[in-house]
């Protein structure tokens, strides 16, 4: 055993090793700082679903409410704030009734559509295929398009390759600067369906593999190997359906992908209050969203048996907190609050992104405005960003840096006979400098926590900011929109070589030494 997985092993010899109470250490590897942090793990989604899209991030040109060409500005100014890397549209499940070509051309000869899935609402095509692209450029993110496998066809599919990235003098692209775009769109990412498993066409994996073969022939053929070609992976713990599609069809996609959401109560026909819940549903909260390194590692697992070197990626590209809906709203337009408890899903799940970061190259939250764990909610004019935004704000400088391997010995955080981490956490270096993010998982108790940075000659904390709220339920309402916002952290000390920090309850804090 090499010494890099010799240490990986030891993490995880260690994690749960002390008693509770006892110090927590965290000692980083230096040495073995090699593998890149992709930055599209900070991916987002954004579905034709609720008020996402529409009443959403597009309010459309002559509404009331400050906007850019129909995009709304404040929403606009936020997203560029957490520089968004890659972003995936038009779903989700709604992204195998979408057809394309309904939505471009002058808005008022657009058909109007049903969004079957969600809430049977009735949209009237004025964000397309131009809007959406459009707004990738504006915030500075990679376009990711889900193309329609369950009830479109090959030719729609390469139709709209050639929409949107030839230059040539064909006649999709002729359309398409008929409409009023000269130059191709840069596209990184093409999903070859979604969810085929389910809502994409109930397919079993052998059947999908076929499929998967067929679209992914023509796509490359249009595509000219100007995108990846995703895989639609396996619905969270479904290791066959994995096995299956590497097995048959590993040489056809450029990177495969997979679904998990986290359900407090575990029961999906029952899934708990997004506010007003107890510790009982804090603490099952995070136990199952720290499931994503096992099942993270599992597809991995399978993966290597046919690709032992890790060439093709794991895309993340739905992921989050899914609870109930907020009451009064339509139950089909998944629109649910944000707790200072889905921040730490967010932040121990970046940690777990960061541990696997040969294999796992993207992921994307669902979804960013509006609709599951949002980055921002809104209610007429009014804009709140959610403290899962504030998460991905402190984690941003994250984003393609180097992984620095930890060691982690953390107390436990108990609770009716099961125990998690008291304490999670992840390190990178960037130009030069270090960033170090920890979490206090314990709902009521603050942790002090060693970091052995003497290898890395660290003697400067350079800057330091902490999000922690008055509960570990507490939420940022229309109301009162602060209640939970990183503020500047200074209970911390560095000295020969060792930082240590003390981590309020339920905190994340993110800390950059020199």
């Amino acid at each position: 055993m090499n010494r890099k997985n010799l240490f990986i092993a030891l993490f995880f010899a260690f994690v749960l090793a002390l008693p509770a109470g006892a110090q927590n250490k965290m000692n980083l590897d230096f040495n073995n700082a090699e593998q890149t942090i992709n930055k599209n793990i900070y991916g987002h989604f954004a579905e034709h679903l609720g008020r996402c899209i529409y009443d959403g991030i597009w309010v459309g040109p002559d509404s009331d409410i400050p906007n850019v060409n129909g995009y709304r500005k404040d929403i606009l100014d936020a997203l560029k704030e957490l520089n968004i890397p890659v972003l995936r549209w038009p779903g989700g499940c709604f992204a195998d009734t979408y057809h394309w070509k309904d939505g471009v051309g002058p808005k008022g000869e657009r058909p109007k559509i049903k969004n079957y899935f969600w809430g049977g609402s009735i949209e009237d095509n004025s964000f397309g295929t131009h809007e959406f692209l459009n707004l990738c450029e504006m915030i500075g993110a990679d376009p990711y398009i889900s193309a329609n496998v369950g009830s479109g066809t090959v030719t729609e599919m390469v139709e709209w390759i050639e929409y949107m990235t030839s230059d040539e003098d064909i006649p999709m692209a002729n359309w398409r600067r008929e409409n009023g775009r000269e130059e191709p769109w840069d596209v990184k990412f093409l999903g070859i369906g979604n969810e085929s498993w389910g809502c994409g066409g109930d397919m079993r994996p052998e059947y999908y593999s076929d499929l998967l073969r067929q679209y992914s022939l023509y796509a490359g053929l249009y595509g000219g190997g100007k995108f990846d070609r995703v895989g639609c992976g396996a619905n969270g713990g479904d290791y066959n359906w994995t096995d299956v599609l590497m097995e048959r069809a590993a040489r056809n996609m450029d990177a495969l992908s997979v679904h998990y959401y986290t359900i407090a109560t575990g029961d999906w026909n029952n899934k708990s209050a997004a506010t007003g819940f107890g510790e009982d549903l804090y603490f099952s909260g995070l136990k199952n969203a720290l499931f994503m390194d096992e099942l993270v590692t599992k597809h991995s697992n399978v993966m290597d048996k046919y690709d032992p070197e890790k060439n093709l990626p794991l895309l993340v590209d739905e992921w989050g907190i899914w609870t109930d809906v907020e009451p009064g709203t339509e139950p089909g337009h998944l629109f649910q609050q944000n707790s200072m408890r889905d921040a730490l899903i967010a932040a121990v799940t970046f940690n777990i992104f960061h541990q696997h970061a040969e294999r796992v190259q993207m992921a994307n939250i669902a979804q960013v405005v509006n609709v599951l764990q949002a980055m921002i909610l809104t209610e007429e004019d009014k804009m709140v960003l959610t403290p899962t935004y504030h998460v991905f704000n402190m984690y941003k400088v994250h984003q393609d840096a180097t992984y620095i391997p930890e060691l982690l010995q953390t107390g436990s955080y108990k609770m009716g006979g099961e125990a998690i981490p008291a304490v999670s956490g992840t390190a990178s270096r960037k130009d030069g400098k270090v960033n170090i993010s920890l979490s206090n998982l314990d709902a009521t108790k603050e942790q002090v926590i060693e970091v052995d940075v003497e290898d890395g000659n660290l003697t400067k904390v350079l800057s330091a900011s902490v999000l922690t709220a008055p509960d570990f339920n507490s939420y940022n309402s229309f109301d009162e929109p602060e209640t939970v916002k990183p503020v500047e952290f200074s209970d911390f000390k560095i000295k020969k070589g060792v930082l240590t920090v003390t981590l309020p309850a339920h905190s994340v804090a993110t800390l950059q030494l020199q």
